[in-house]
């Protein structure tokens, strides 16, 4: 009989240092500057450690990593997170996102996210989060739901948080159909409306 199929390295080796200790309790004791307050030596760890991997997974490799929940969720942080770091402003952090989706949706219609740590669902919802299709957008608001209404009361507050982060980004591709954010390095030209929206509105760190 064949062996299960094991975690390859790499993988476990970025999800210890992107979960930190979430993993095993489910959601970090504290979270890890990386997520949201990164810093360019922060991005720049990253690099050195996961850049090879990154450019791996946008390439079209790894596959194989999606033979267990948790590659899925490594893989799926290579291509929808990671490059958000490693490429900060770059058309290139946004070169994964397609797979990513495709990846992260497939694990949630299998129901593979539902074996995974809070943290690994959460961050399996990410790539629709970002992405500029408002069926994406909606099936984002509808899993976050579905986290806030399955997870342990101590959690509610910080699914609150990541539901109205993604109902904000719903929002905008609802009034826009995209990110203008994304305009300038993705060669787009921005509409009147989109320059005037991008002057105090959100980034998300791009």
């Amino acid at each position: 009989m064949p062996s299960a199929p094991t975690l390859p390295p790499d993988a476990r080796a970025l999800l210890d240092t992107w979960c930190a200790d979430g993993l095993a309790i489910g959601w970090p004791s504290q979270i890890p500057d990386h997520w949201f307050n990164a810093t360019p030596e922060h991005d720049a760890e990253l690099r050195a450690r996961f850049g090879a991997l990154v450019d791996e997974a946008i390439a079209g490799g790894l596959g194989d990593w999606t033979a267990t929940p948790l590659g899925t969720l490594a893989l799926v942080l290579l291509l929808d997170q990671l490059p958000r770091n490693l490429y900060r402003r770059q058309a290139r952090a946004f070169a994964g996102d397609a797979r990513a989706q495709q990846v992260a949706a497939a694990a949630q219609d299998a129901r593979v996210d539902e074996v995974l740590p809070l943290v690994g669902r959460v961050f399996l919802c990410m790539p629709f989060t970002h992405a500029e299709s408002l069926p994406l957008q909606d099936r984002c608001v509808a899993s976050f739901e579905r986290l806030r209404a399955q997870a342990a009361p101590e959690h509610h507050a910080t699914l609150d948080d990541h539901l109205r982060y993604a109902r904000l980004h719903r929002d905008i591709v609802v009034r826009f159909g995209r990110f203008p954010h994304r305009n300038a390095v993705l060669g787009r030209e921005s509409t009147p409306e989109e320059i005037e929206f991008l002057k105090d509105g959100p980034r998300f760190g791009q």
